[in-house]
């Protein structure tokens, strides 16, 4: 570009502990090239602040509270939102356009899972057929880890996942705890997993017990097991050990639910009638359990993307690097990319930054590998521990507190001032 213009990044989606690491990478890295990025700004609540013209400027932000990003989890910074863009929905598109010109925009930065990729890349194709000034850059985010590709190729891990792997492996420990203590009253616990149809959530309770000493069963969609070969599986194993801890992803098979779905489509499992964990408690108690006592049910929740204390700290750096890839990739390569992580070979845990095109991206959705299940399909090999146990890190992360309260970063409420008309989403019109 021949002259300075100004920045747009936003978030869509799901936040997860390590989001606004990311965040952090791009501002700090688009200011240290002050003659390639002008004015930084948000799209407050993701693509939606840009079709409002709600643009926070981050670059009047204080520099401290820029810094408290790296331990501040989920995404009240700026927001998110789970607007799609859509091809039939023009308006939406050329307001996008509008927006740009009149804020002399020509970078935008979109974090977020493969929904969002598929935003980032409509935008990068309507700059070159707008004729517009515009580099749009991709930064994976996803709890799920679903981005990319079942061979592992497009890109490693998702930012968001280390984090929430960890929170899995504290979780069942803690549980296990539970269980043991009360057993005689309660041998079984099933507790539910994020991730939708998605095993990498789920899986990761296997990181509690390496060792494989714990009463644990694993049950994710891929496992192609239904809830009347789960009971029987729970009460094979209270013959042996009397007590039993069930893990269940949410989009294990149990029968409807009674779901809705969000903007992209998918499927709200925390916002259904039912949950499956609910399902699964249900049936076990009433087919009737081979022990005294009955089955009990958790479900943690949002707890899993949003718990600052849980993150890792290796999650935390690769999610900043992936933000600060994405603003070199910005000035060294150009329109339509996603920053990337990809593991170097070799027993030592090591990784190198890099990117893939969008539209390989966009849209994508890998599955738990089924080499990665054990034979009877309640449990994960080794193989995945492997590959999932270094990225939950080795220590605690500092989180600084005053009063005894965490400290996160407070952004100032200021804003571009509007150029456009007042414009209403098409997706929200009557």
């Amino acid at each position: 570009m021949s002259k300075t213009k100004n920045v747009v990044i936003a978030q869509s989606g799901g936040p997860s502990p390590v989001i606004n690491n990311s965040l952090r990478g791009i501002i700090e890295t688009c200011k240290m090239f002050p003659d390639k990025f002008g004015t930084i700004y948000a799209g407050y609540h993701g693509i939606e602040g840009v079709l409002k013209e709600e643009l926070l400027n981050l670059s009047a932000q204080d520099e401290d509270e820029v810094s408290l990003l790296r331990n501040t989890p989920a995404a009240g910074s700026i927001g998110t939102c789970r607007y799609k863009l859509k091809k039939d929905q023009q308006e939406d598109i050329q307001r996008v356009i509008d927006v740009f010109k009149a804020q002399n925009i020509g970078y935008f930065f979109y974090i977020g899972g493969n929904d969002s990729m598929d935003t980032a890349h409509k935008v990068s194709v309507l700059a070159k057929e707008k004729g517009l000034d515009l580099i749009a850059v991709g930064v994976p985010k996803t709890i799920d880890n679903d981005v990319g590709d079942s061979e592992f190729k497009l890109i490693d891990h998702t930012p968001g996942y280390g984090s929430v792997a960890k929170f899995w492996t504290c979780y069942i420990q803690n549980a296990n705890e539970e269980n043991a203590g009360s057993s005689p009253a309660d041998p079984v616990l099933v507790i539910q997993a994020m991730g939708r149809k998605i095993g990498f959530i789920p899986a990761a309770a296997r990181l509690a017990d390496t060792k494989r000493e714990l009463p644990l069963q694993i049950y994710m969609t891929e496992s192609g097991i239904g809830i009347k070969e789960l009971a029987d599986n729970v009460n094979d194993q209270l013959k042996k050990t009397g007590r039993v801890i069930v893990v269940v992803g949410e989009g294990f098979p149990v029968g409807d639910l009674g779901e809705s779905k969000d903007a992209f489509g998918h499927t709200q499992f925390s916002a259904s009638k039912i949950t499956v964990e609910q399902a699964v408690v249900n049936y076990l108690n009433k087919e009737g359990l081979k022990a005294r006592g009955s089955a009990r049910g958790q479900v943690p929740g949002t707890d899993q993307r949003h718990a600052m204390v849980y993150a890792s700290n290796v999650d935390l750096d690769e999610a900043y690097r992936l933000g600060q890839k994405a603003a070199l990739i910005a000035i060294e390569d150009g329109n339509g990319y996603m920053s990337t992580i990809l593991r170097k070979p070799g027993l030592i845990y090591n990784v190198e930054y890099d990117k893939v095109g969008l539209e390989k991206v966009a849209n994508s959705e890998r599955s738990f590998p089924d080499k990665w299940l054990t034979k009877n399909r309640i449990d994960v090999t080794d193989d995945f521990v492997k590959y999932a146990r270094p990225l939950i890190g080795e220590d605690w992360v500092s989180i600084p507190l005053v009063d005894g309260r965490m400290r996160f970063a407070k952004f100032k409420q200021i804003f571009a001032d509007k150029k456009c008309p007042e414009y209403i989403p098409q997706t929200f019109r009557k």
